[in-house]
């Protein structure tokens, strides 16, 4: 765990001791965003951008509250599906030239019980639920009134130069002639723009008389910001290795359950001249399957009989896959309750994959769900990963990707937890 190095910045009252502060998180999601259009929803390693930083917040279990405030229908819905409440912003804090400062005293004014505002930014998806834990208490435990996220950087800064000028630029930062080696030279702390936290009584004063100002110091792994569309695939990258995934992070799935239709096929049947029905399994389907076998991870296609393909024809698909075929009247909680029951397995060790709003209640319960992006459960649930691709077209191969990634992380952090950063 990082470390939790703070500096008061000026004195002042802290926040008083007396009673529970009301604490609420508040993500600020406005629609009309320039960069890329709707970011804060836009899927970021199978997530909305916005339920990474919903997700650290929430289970936290520091704050009495998370809302989004929003002025875009799409954006509150997926903020609800993600369990936080939301805040329907007025016209006037909603325009390009309305400051976060002014959402946010709009937002108090309306929440009179509010007494910190833990304020999250939505662009910075390796927030865990420790970072703002922590945070938190230097408000509620230590005093201060305003707490706010850097990052330490070793770069030396220069003076910008107008090229008609003619002088050589100053640095800010270092002895050209002495230029320090990394381990000898601590950095400099910058903003990362993760959080800002602060008393009601700050943010309602406009931040003009702030008291006790204190920083909180994230490790660089952790401090990603995305802005534009070029910092998506780093972010990508960078949220598989050090991004929160939830409580059950590490857990390592054993089985893995998949329906035929809507997942493997795209719910497409084809009739052949002779009258035979016929339909199609993408080849990366398959290659993504025999990946988890590979891995010693079981996997079973599952059908039921209120579906339109035939136990022949779902032998064939499943004979095509290289896995076992479980088909029942029903496919419900109970049914794979029994086959975990058979296994010796626990839910937090079993991933499905779904696609129907009757799968809503198996993908609630096991330990990783995933779902094509063109499902009608997509829009239903909180999905773990909802896969760029759809049923039939390698949507089954991005989700056993994933699953891979997920394995390759935890032996990671495993490794990482050995290292000694004095001394690296």
């Amino acid at each position: 765990m990082e470390s939790n190095r703070c500096a008061e910045a000026s004195s002042g009252a802290g926040y008083p001791s007396a009673g529970h502060p009301h604490r609420a998180a508040l993500i600020l999601a406005r629609g009309g965003s320039k960069g890329i259009p709707l970011k804060n929803i836009k899927n970021l390693a199978g997530v909305p951008l916005i339920a990474w930083v919903l997700r650290a917040a929430l289970d936290s279990d520091v704050v009495d509250s998370v809302w989004v405030s929003t002025d875009h229908d799409e954006i509150e819905r997926v903020a609800k599906v993600w369990g936080a409440k939301v805040h329907r912003r007025s016209p006037e804090v909603s325009k390009d030239s309305s400051s976060s400062l002014e959402t946010i005293q709009e937002f108090i004014r309306l929440r009179p019980e509010v007494d910190i505002v833990c304020h999250i930014q939505a662009t910075s998806p390796c927030l865990h639920p420790h970072h703002i834990k922590e945070a938190l208490q230097m408000i509620t435990e230590k005093g201060y009134d305003y707490v706010f996220s850097v990052v330490r950087r070793h770069q030396f800064r220069w003076e910008e130069v107008d090229r008609t000028a003619d002088r050589n630029p100053k640095a800010f930062n270092i002895d050209v002639a002495r230029r320090p080696r990394r381990q000898d030279w601590p950095g400099e702390l910058y903003e990362n723009g993760s959080f800002y936290f602060s008393t009601r009584k700050t943010w309602e004063n406009g931040l003009k008389q702030i008291g006790k100002v204190a920083y909180y110091e994230m490790l660089p792994e952790y401090s990603v910001d995305i802005d534009v569309d070029i910092d998506w695939p780093v972010a990508e990258q960078r949220v598989l290795r050090y991004g929160y995934f939830g409580r059950e992070e590490n857990v390592v799935v054993k089985l893995f359950l998949c329906k035929v239709s809507g997942c493997l096929t795209n719910g497409r049947i084809y009739t052949s001249v002779s009258g035979e029905d016929l339909v199609a399994i993408n080849a990366r389907d398959v290659a993504g399957i025999q990946m988890l076998q590979k891995e010693d991870i079981e996997v079973i296609i599952m059908s039921s009989e209120n579906e339109p393909l035939s136990r022949g024809l779902l032998k064939k698909v499943t004979q095509r896959a290289g896995c076992e075929l479980w088909f029942g009247e029903q496919l419900n909680e109970l049914e794979v309750k029994r086959l975990m029951k058979e296994r010796k397995l626990r839910w937090d060790e079993v991933a499905f994959m779904g696609s129907e709003p009757e799968d809503r209640e198996i993908l609630s319960q096991v330990g990783l769900n995933g779902v094509p992006f063109d499902s009608p459960v997509a829009n239903l649930i909180a999905a773990k990963y909802t896969c760029q691709r759809p049923a039939g077209n390698g949507a089954v191969r991005e989700f056993a990707e994933y699953m891979l990634t997920l394995k390759k992380k935890s032996l990671l952090d495993m490794q990482q937890d050995r290292i000694d950063r004095a001394n690296f």
